[in-house]
């Protein structure tokens, strides 16, 4: 399958979507941020010194997916009709789990929206609490589901 972001002499270019059929979509992304222990109790324990970290990172990521055009160039700008952004304490990582549901009614899907959704919402918790753990990683970044369109529906495994 070809990439589509590209045109017959390899350029860069934006997908034309006006002749695909509008139709409900949907797309779930998932990822992590780990972090020392004491960092994990500070924020379980509403601690941190700038706020509520998971209700900021929650905004932040819904902030993110309605900013997704102007961050990724090639990026559609849609009507997004939906937008739930879950942060999880996580105390085996130690750290906390975002998972991003987007949904939309257009002609092209909202993965990166999920993406950069999920993406936002970590990097709000770095943000946060970087003062006491620099070292946190964010990772494992992915789409989990992604239903609608031409495509038809994709689940990871």
């Amino acid at each position: 399958m070809p990439l589509t972001h590209f045109d017959a002499q390899g350029q860069a270019h934006m997908v034309d979507v006006s002749d695909k059929e509008v139709t409900d979509r949907v797309a779930v992304a998932a990822g992590h941020i780990k972090m020392a222990q004491d960092t994990f109790d500070l924020i379980s324990e509403g601690r941190a010194k700038k706020g509520d970290v998971l209700g900021v990172a929650r905004l932040a990521g819904i902030m993110g997916a309605k900013k997704t055009p102007d961050l990724i160039p090639l990026c559609h700008p849609l009507p997004v009709t939906k937008v739930a952004v879950e942060l999880t304490l996580d105390p085996d990582l130690p750290g906390v789990q975002v998972q991003a549901t987007v949904k939309t009614s257009g002609q092209t899907g909202v993965e990166m929206e999920a993406l950069t959704a999920v993406s936002t919402a970590a990097l709000t918790v770095y943000d946060m609490t970087k003062a006491v753990d620099k070292a946190m990683e964010i990772g494992d970044i992915r789409v989990l589901l992604k239903d609608g369109g031409k495509s038809g529906r994709y689940e990871a495994k």
